[in-house]
């Protein structure tokens, strides 16, 4: 990959940064909007099967497993969030990984917010879930979910192609012969 693609470290800090409080944005947002306007615990529907709200708080992960333990998925939600800022600052490169991290970074601050700002208290809250899709899954989720379900899925598709946080890829390393050393 040649440097003219490659982002600066500055740049793809900001670029992180920029993604990941627009999802959080929007995430809140939707948040808001569902808790303002909708029933709790009430399906409505929008699109026959395919799409219907309904708002709920769930204290554990996804299909509510771990509802006992919300402080523990506070803690990984802050050390993911963490571990990102850190790859940040320590120079991604690629286009590609700091759109991912960002959209990534984005849906865990948008779960983290709520695990540390809503009822029942200060890291124990209850993340405010409202899509439900029947036709795909019996999960009922918010935007965040949607956010770090196709980023992770991005990151794995990144890893498996070998691209590197620098934005070069493991095969085309693997092919360029090191230096010999003149004696």
């Amino acid at each position: 990959m040649s440097d003219r693609k490659r982002l600066r470290p500055s740049t793809a800090g900001i670029l992180i940064a920029i993604l990941a409080v627009t999802v959080l944005a929007v995430d809140q947002f939707t948040k808001f909007l569902a808790l303002q306007n909708l029933p709790y615990q009430q399906t409505v529907p929008v699109w026959g099967d395919v799409l219907h709200l309904y708002l709920t708080r769930n204290s554990g992960a996804a299909f509510s497993l771990g509802e006992g333990v919300t402080w523990l998925f506070t803690i990984v939600l802050a050390a993911a969030g963490v571990l990102i800022v850190v790859l940040a600052v320590r120079g991604i490169r690629s286009r590609l990984w700091a759109l991912v991290l960002g959209l990534l970074l984005g849906g865990i601050a948008g779960n983290l917010t709520d695990r540390l700002f809503r009822e029942p208290g200060f890291a124990v809250g209850h993340v405010i879930d409202f899509i439900y899709t029947p036709w795909m899954m019996p999960a009922i989720y918010n935007v965040a979910d949607i956010f770090i379900v196709t980023t992770m899925i991005s990151v794995a598709l990144l890893v498996l192609l070998g691209i590197r946080f620098d934005g070069t890829r493991e095969k085309d390393a693997a092919e360029t012969p090191e230096p010999v050393a003149e004696v």
